[in-house]
């Protein structure tokens, strides 16, 4: 069952070996140092027959909601494809109660090639999270040259991304204990 301080991080890259998932483990590590229980979910963990064949019933997707209803705060990444996240994490959340996220803290981070697509979170995905009843904060975003693919302790390059990330890590962690601590009082 869900341990208290328990945080879930989405990855919604379908490749096996991203810069977005590099950047959603770097952040899981930071929230283990700080006491938090977290379990970490790809789209490629879900089998591919269950969200083709729109499977509602998966076990995996049941598994999933679970832990997202669960949980006391979730983390989406994705990376940009055509100027918003990929198909594979819509077509996952598309599956999942409507309400999955409500009165969830959610941090949204996304990488991509350039600074072009610096707005994907503002007009893709924080809409989309939003829409499940997730309460987004700023997110983060990351441009591919800011992510050193050989680093495996800190992948980030870029020292101003990674305060920002930072910020947004205390943030998110602030508000995940608020609400814990609130959720105890009452």
């Amino acid at each position: 069952m869900i341990k208290m301080g328990e945080i879930v991080i989405l990855s919604g890259s379908p490749s096996e070996s991203s810069r977005t998932d590099l950047v959603l483990q770097y952040v899981g590590k930071k929230l283990k140092q700080e006491g938090f229980s977290v379990t970490y979910v790809s789209v490629r963990d879900i089998p591919f027959e269950d969200i083709f064949n729109l499977r509602f019933d998966s076990p995996a997707l049941k598994d999933l909601t679970l832990l997202l209803q669960g949980a006391e705060g979730v983390i989406v990444g994705s990376p940009v494809y055509k100027a918003a996240y990929t198909g594979i994490l819509k077509a996952v959340l598309d599956l999942l109660p409507q309400d999955v996220l409500s009165q969830k803290t959610v941090l949204p981070i996304m990488t991509g090639g350039s600074p072009a697509h610096l707005l994907a979170i503002e007009f893709s995905l924080k809409p989309l999270l939003a829409a499940l009843k997730g309460q987004s904060q700023q997110g983060v975003y990351f441009q591919d040259c800011q992510i050193d693919k050989t680093q495996v302790v800190n992948p980030i390059t870029d020292e101003n991304v990674l305060v920002r990330l930072k910020k947004e890590l205390y943030y998110f962690i602030e508000t995940v204990n608020k609400k814990k601590d609130f959720a105890l009082k009452n």
